[in-house]
């Protein structure tokens, strides 16, 4: 299978180095291109047996399965440029969540898929999500499937819950990130411990909570009841959280939600140009 991707941005880019590390793809069996074509070059230097083309067509051409990783408002726009070039033998797989399958397949003859990756999944780790088109084959969806699970525990979603998904998956690590950070800063302007030293004894934590999790050695509930004894240090800081921290994580998706319903306005204007 000839695989080509579109795009060489930040999760592009994470893909095909994912394809790469785990061995899900043959670095001679990828193709990529990006509108600025240095992005992938630079991809290119550290992966020679990568093929660089210079224009989308030419990927079009020569590939199996395409993956689209441009931006939402990207899509429709490039798929109208080649809508000739897309073709029924195609496997065509968008990354991003406010285009559905249905809505691509609307458009061009090919079997379509979306998988929305995470930047866990350079790690060979965390999850990626699947949703597939009516007219895609059981064997590409178990070839896509199979690809997946090499560098991530694909998971196949209704669109209902594409968006809050996604949030999970793939903003759930810059989110916590934040809130890892923040913490760290709190520790270093309420104590006297170095910026170093709290933010290596925070990363090694949550090396440690992964592996805890990974290993099911406890459950999310049972952890922190392990952790919080009763009158103790941990319940104090708990009981902190609890008061100040509200309804903050409603309104996280409360906000992703909206952006996400501005996002589908959008590419649905978008399409109403194209329509017939």
């Amino acid at each position: 299978m000839k695989i080509g991707v579109i795009g060489t941005g930040n999760m592009g880019t994470i893909l095909i180095e994912a394809f790469i590390e785990s061995g899900a793809a043959s670095p001679s069996d990828l193709f990529i291109t990006n509108r600025t074509i240095q992005k992938a070059l630079n991809i290119k230097k550290g992966n020679p047996e990568v093929t660089v083309f210079r224009h989308a067509s030419e990927v079009l051409e020569f590939c199996d399965c395409i993956f689209l990783a441009l931006k939402p408002h990207d899509i429709f726009p490039f798929i109208q440029e080649h809508k000739e070039q897309f073709h029924e033998n195609h496997l065509v797989v968008s990354i991003t969540s406010p285009v559905s399958t249905d809505q691509l397949g609307y458009f061009i003859p090919s079997q379509c898929a979306r998988l929305i990756p995470s930047i866990t999944n350079r790690a060979l780790s965390g999850v990626s999500l699947l949703s597939f088109d009516d007219r895609c084959t059981d064997l590409l969806k178990d070839w896509l499937s199979y690809v997946a699970s090499q560098f991530s525990r694909p998971m196949e979603i209704e669109e209902s819950i594409t968006r809050v998904s996604s949030d999970i998956v793939s903003c759930g690590p810059a989110f916590f990130t934040y809130i890892t950070r923040r913490f760290i800063q709190s520790a270093t302007e309420e104590t006297g411990i170095t910026h170093e030293e709290a933010e290596q004894l925070a990363s090694d934590m949550l090396i440690g909570l992964g592996e805890l999790l990974k290993k099911e050695i406890y459950t999310l509930p049972t952890l922190q009841e392990k952790v919080c004894v009763k009158g103790g240090v941990t319940g104090e800081g708990i009981r902190v959280m609890d008061e100040e921290l509200g309804k903050v994580f409603n309104h996280v998706f409360l906000a992703t939600q909206a952006r996400f319903v501005e996002d589908k306005e959008v590419i649905d204007k978008q399409i109403a140009k194209f329509l017939p």
